[in-house]
């Protein structure tokens, strides 16, 4: 898995997907809050499926001259 996440997009993903998880686990929102796992998860490992899919790419890789 090549990374397509990147920068600013990595840590929103992170910070919205603990701050649902966080929700949820105090009953400010219902169960649907604990769906942030999936920003987190993908925030973390810097890799997304429907990127992927799509082409998409966040990550900046610097090209060897």
């Amino acid at each position: 898995m090549t990374k397509n996440v990147g920068g600013i997009d990595r840590t929103l993903r992170i910070v919205i997907g603990l701050a649902l998880i966080a929700a949820a686990a105090t009953g400010t929102v219902g169960l649907w809050g604990y769906i942030g796992l999936v920003p987190l998860a993908t925030g973390l490992m810097g890799w997304c499926p429907p990127y992927a899919m799509f082409g998409f790419n966040t990550c900046s890789v610097k090209k060897a001259d």
